[in-house]
């Protein structure tokens, strides 16, 4: 089973037991995520996509780490202008565990079955 899932404005592949280096997200580590903008899920056969989203499809996982990417040099300059500008950007990241992916009426039934 996998999905692929918006996040920041950019769309991942998230595979159960994978671990997805997304935009950062609000949260320590050890903190649980639960991704909702899944735009499609697939199971063997059985393909759901979404427009744009599929509703019933949740992901559930975990932080492990926050961070920054490596460092990456940004030139500008202008021939024969004497204009030259250097900077340095490191981008913030979050990475995640993927441990399920679940079906949101599936999950509520198991919960309802709990509780009886």
């Amino acid at each position: 089973m996998y999905a692929i899932f918006q996040s920041g404005g950019k769309q991942y592949e998230a595979k159960p037991g994978t671990v997805v280096k997304v935009e950062k997200l609000p949260g320590e580590i050890g903190d649980q995520v639960v991704l909702d903008e899944v735009l499609l899920a697939a199971d063997g056969d059985e393909v759901q996509i979404g427009q744009p989203v599929v509703q019933d499809v949740v992901i559930q996982g975990r932080i492990v780490e926050q961070n920054r990417y490596r460092k990456i040099i940004v030139f500008k300059h202008k021939r024969r202008k004497d204009y030259r500008k250097k900077q340095g950007h490191r981008q913030h990241y979050t990475a995640v565990l993927i441990e399920a992916i679940n079906k949101q009426g599936a999950q509520q039934t198991e919960t309802a079955s709990a509780e009886l």
